[in-house]
């Protein structure tokens, strides 16, 4: 079946179509997206949700284009934007480790009677938005709001990292956090 045959089922329903397309492409645009980024999870994330917006965008599809040309437009995209937050978080923590290291713990309450070095290495394996959300929230002691304007993150989103993160951490200290 040709790309725009399974196209015009996937507009007709038949999820399994658009099921084939994304089987017959998703080693390319993984392949691709490694290449762009250099990093497994980054690529994974961004053929994800290069794909999911293929199929919500399917309506827009111009026949006239190649399915291929067209998803690899919308993927393209998906990488640099990827890189630009990418570059952008990069701006906002040290990337120093050394100096990550020996900077001393949050003293504002955070995770207290948690070993400083424990918690250094417990926050350095979070997600870098978890960790993000979790010093804003608990060592800056600033509210969704304030953190939403300061990160251009929604607050849910936030909550959520926030929530995750500090899931994170209790796995990884063995205990509660002090909030």
């Amino acid at each position: 079946m040709t790309d725009a045959e399974l196209v015009v089922r996937t507009r007709s329903g038949d999820p399994d179509a658009f099921g084939t397309l994304v089987s017959r492409y998703y080693h390319a645009c993984w392949r691709f997206a490694y290449h762009m980024l250099g990093e497994r999870a980054d690529a994974e994330d961004v053929v994800q949700d290069a794909f999911l917006r293929a199929y919500l965008a399917i309506g827009r599809y111009d026949e006239r284009d190649q399915f291929r040309g067209w998803l690899f437009r919308i993927l393209t995209n998906q990488c640099h934007n990827t890189l630009t937050a990418r570059s952008r978080r990069s701006r906002r923590f040290v990337q120093d480790e050394s100096a990550l290291e020996s900077a001393p713990a949050p003293s504002s309450g955070f995770a207290s009677g948690v070993d400083d070095a424990a918690l250094v290495r417990a926050l350095g394996q979070l997600d870098p938005l978890q960790r993000e959300a979790i010093l804003l929230k608990y060592a800056e002691g600033l509210e969704y709001g304030e953190m939403s304007a300061m990160t251009g993150a929604g607050e849910s989103a936030l909550k959520m990292r926030v929530k995750r993160g500090s899931e994170r951490l209790r796995v990884l200290l063995g205990r509660s956090i002090d909030a």
